[in-house]
């Protein structure tokens, strides 16, 4: 494994000098492209934020946040779906600069007794099931956070709708909000720490989130976004109300660019742990992201120069070391990619999970070609 992951590093070290970085588009161009955007797709409403040098240099929203046609506004709520993770990490890594949570110390070191007796949790998951296999041992907040933890997403994901181990923990990637949720229940059960009052104080309050709750929030409900699926429907907004930090949050635009910003830039956080966030750490070796478990493609199609790292995707392009982080159900579509060098990032929250596919027109329009690895996120998507 450490010589797999020699071989892997050293085209990292010896990539071409990167390419210039190209001015960021005006609002005016940011507008034309997403218009271009909403008319390839037939999105109805699509929300774009820009970061540049560590800070949001414009926010702009188009199209609808509902069925009846009110405007999509830079403070309408919207679904945050997975970005919620990014948001969790972020969280953990303030953790552990309070000293509170090491990344390589076991997960079961948290707990009082093995996890398989705590049983099935409606609100966790289901640890009963993994009663028999001791690798449950091995899980560490690291593995959980580069989803190498070995569980499917979900466990009502599989076959049978029970909780397995698929390989040995840290051995690959595999996305799993399942993982996600064993890491909450860590904190929150074992090491007493509520996870949402801890995101609270950690993130929304000292990044100015005013508006982004990891539960349903009355006030919400004054300007908030209904969904559009793949084929035309409207889907209502969730109104959650249990924390689940594999994807409840809530939150609008402005929010998010403001906590982009602190992710690219490294703001609150120590040398240590933002290191952490943007150093390539387990090579992906799959085909594309989902389905889950896939296994490893051949060599010439895995995607180039990707790893997970503690919370995001990393890659190396045409601009040098860059990350991404998605979002996704069936009326929402997310996206985040961001270039270390300038400090630069592209927001896109869209209610209308159809705009995805013009993701890739929109992040080289606006930051240039990035060498984000489209197909692994997406898979077969017919891209505008």
């Amino acid at each position: 494994m450490r010589r797999a992951k020699l071989l892997w590093t050293l085209p990292l070290l010896m990539t071409a000098t990167p390419v210039a970085a190209k001015p960021l588009p005006d609002t005016a161009a940011i507008t034309k492209t997403a218009q271009k955007a909403m008319s390839a797709t037939g999105a109805r409403g699509l929300a774009i934020a820009t970061i540049d040098k560590g800070k949001v240099v414009s926010v702009q929203t188009f199209g609808d946040r509902n069925a009846k046609g009110d405007p999509l506004t830079p403070q309408t709520i919207m679904y945050g779906a997975s970005l919620t993770k990014a948001v969790f990490a972020y969280s953990v890594l303030r953790l552990v600069d309070e000293g509170k949570v090491d990344l390589d110390r076991p997960i079961a070191a948290m707990l009082a007794k093995p996890l398989p007796d705590y049983g099935n949790l409606d609100a966790y998951g289901n640890w009963g099931d993994l009663a028999g296999d001791e690798r449950w041992q091995k899980i560490t907040p690291r593995m959980v956070l580069g989803h190498s933890t070995g569980f499917a997403n979900f466990h009502f994901l599989e076959p049978d709708g029970k909780l397995r181990i698929h390989f040995d923990p840290g051995s690959r990637y595999s996305y799993s909000g399942e993982g996600i949720m064993l890491l909450q229940f860590g904190l929150d059960k074992g090491l007493g720490i509520d996870t949402g009052q801890a995101v609270q104080r950690l993130v929304f309050d000292p990044l100015n989130m005013p508006k982004t709750s990891l539960v349903w929030r009355s006030d919400f409900a004054e300007n908030f976004a209904d969904g559009w699926t793949l084929d035309g429907s409207v889907e209502a907004h969730d109104e959650r109300g249990r924390v689940r930090m594999a994807g409840s949050m809530d939150t609008t635009i402005t929010d998010l660019a403001n906590f982009a910003a602190a992710l690219v830039s490294g703001r609150g956080l120590s040398k240590a742990s933002r290191a952490e966030l943007l150093r390539p750490a387990l090579p992906i070796r799959s085909r594309s992201q989902f389905p889950v478990l896939a296994g490893d493609a051949p060599p010439a199609e895995q995607p180039v120069k990707t790893a997970s790292s503690v919370g995001l995707i990393t890659f190396a392009g045409p601009q040098g070391r860059a990350f991404f982080r998605g979002g996704h159900n069936d009326s929402t579509g997310n996206t985040l990619v961001c270039l270390e060098k300038g400090e630069r990032c592209v927001l896109i929250m869209s209610n209308d999970v159809r705009a995805e596919a013009a993701f890739p027109m929109i992040v080289r329009e606006i930051l240039g070609e990035t060498g984000t690895p489209w197909r692994w996120i997406f898979g077969d998507m017919k891209f505008v």
